[in-house]
């Protein structure tokens, strides 16, 4: 790779650059969904029916014409139940990405075990998950941050989805995950191994290896043709002090759940149905109490700009800048997150870059 290819990948990476227990498995109750499983819906009439009525007002979703992510307590506040849906999330993502399904459903997993696993943090703080296998999908990587704001991308948006299986596109290798806060000295950087190569198996195992999150976790999507019809999940977290019982219920709870659904895309067949994350989460809770902590509806939001941009190219040498300019004319950058082009002059890199103040490095040129 020459001086200019070297240069001109470092700042796409750069662009959307952010501000940077002794486990108890619960069964997860979501089988592994092959591509053969991955279903393609079919329209009938299941899919007008209104979902529960009962929910507070905050928390109806009819039908789950919006996204969702919704969380709430046992009584005894010993077990904590997340559900969301994000159908409309993905169908931009897919858009930003032309996604075929295997690469969406790869993403669309990915994406709801960040927002899941990052429910209730603070707005400023960030949670990324990265999938690197050896599949022909080359990586996954999603954003999120604490107002439920998501941003993602795949090595193969394209990949051939009759070709491959999700867990052949993903391959084996591992998953990393980045937490940071402006506040913090240094990021959180968590390893594990992909051995499931269904993600949100080995998202579960990762939160309760590697952070001591007793859990169960599950996410699916439902997709007919380029669309996606349904994409949503769960985690159940085994909070301090919860008695055996209380899990043992949840467990049984979990099992009725799979047959309630009727499938192996756990819970796309349910959402379809109409029941929304507060109805799943009731279902989950059932015998035990709810008590609702929080509503929120998820975005696919990129904070990319011209700023960034201009930032970036002042962490390049400035050669390096200058011979891009000279070769290309230009200099043009695609956001990997959401797919936006930036184009400027040689003479607007120059006044812009000149206007840049400060250490670009610590975001100091333009604030925050």
């Amino acid at each position: 790779m020459n001086l200019l290819s070297q240069s001109t990948m470092l700042l796409l990476t750069l662009l959307s650059r952010p501000r940077l227990t002794t486990p108890f498995h619960l069964p997860r109750y979501a089988p592994i969904i092959h591509h053969s499983q991955t279903r393609h819906h079919q329209s009938s009439s299941s899919d007008d029916t209104s979902s529960s009525t009962s929910a507070p007002s905050r928390f109806q979703n009819t039908n789950n014409n919006a996204d969702q992510i919704y969380s709430a307590l046992s009584s005894s506040g010993t077990l904590k139940v997340t559900t969301c849906t994000i159908r409309n999330l993905l169908n931009e993502m897919m858009l930003q990405h032309n996604l075929t399904p295997i690469p969406a459903d790869a993403l669309g997993r990915s994406t709801m075990c960040c927002l899941l696993a990052s429910s209730g943090m603070q707005e400023e703080q960030m949670f990324q998950l990265s999938v690197k296998g050896d599949g022909a999908l080359r990586g996954c990587t999603v954003i999120v941050n604490g107002k439920a704001e998501a941003k993602g991308f795949v090595g193969m948006p394209e990949l051939n989805s009759e070709s491959f299986t999700l867990q052949d596109a993903v391959g084996k290798g591992v998953l990393q995950v980045v937490k940071n806060h402006p506040d913090w000295p240094r990021p959180y950087n968590g390893v594990s191994e992909i051995k499931h190569s269904d993600i949100d198996r080995d998202f579960g195992i990762y939160l309760a290896v590697s952070e001591q999150r007793s859990c169960a976790l599950a996410a699916a999507t439902a997709f007919k043709g380029i669309l996606c019809t349904a994409a949503g999940g769960y985690l159940v977290e085994r909070l301090p002090d919860c008695p055996e019982s209380d899990m043992e219920h949840v467990a049984d709870n979990l099992a009725k759940l799979v047959k309630l659904d009727g499938g192996n895309a756990l819970p796309t067949n349910l959402l379809l149905e109409g029941k929304t994350p507060y109805d799943i989460a009731e279902l989950i809770l059932d015998g035990l109490g709810m008590q609702p902590l929080n509503s929120v509806e998820p975005k696919a939001l990129c904070h990319c700009s011209d700023d960034k941009l201009i930032r970036s190219l002042r962490l390049l040498p400035r050669e390096d800048v200058d011979e891009i300019l000279r070769e290309e004319g230009k200099i043009e950058a695609r956001c990997q997150f959401c797919g936006r082009v930036y184009r400027m002059s040689p003479e607007e890199v120059e006044k812009r870059m000149a206007e840049a103040k400060g250490d670009p490095s610590k975001d100091e040129d333009f604030g925050k």
